[in-house]
């Protein structure tokens, strides 16, 4: 079910910026359309807020009784991400 919840709070965050960028081009005589989009992203803003706290509620239950950790079995194999480092220039000899 974890995975449902990140799917469906990353689509409504994606909601908000978008109806956040339409609300930012809206004709300045439109004010039908601008009183439309601003209820949409207040409603939006609502659902994205209660998924946060469902998401935060189901992230919090990931121990066990004893105090170990589970691991999700899709995350157990994956290796840590790399760190990636700027490659230094070696530097010139001035020998002149």
């Amino acid at each position: 079910m974890s995975k449902t919840i990140d799917l469906e709070l990353t689509r409504a965050e994606v909601e908000v910026l978008e109806l956040e960028a339409r609300l930012r081009v809206v004709p300045m005589n439109d004010t039908q359309l601008s009183d439309a989009l601003k209820a949409a992203l207040a409603a939006k803003k609502e659902r994205l807020a209660k998924l946060r706290t469902l998401h935060a509620t189901a992230g919090r239950g990931s121990r066990s009784k004893d105090g170990e950790e589970k691991v999700n079995p899709l995350h157990a194999g994956r290796r840590p991400p790399l760190k990636r480092t700027v490659p230094q220039r070696p530097q010139a000899k001035s020998g002149r």
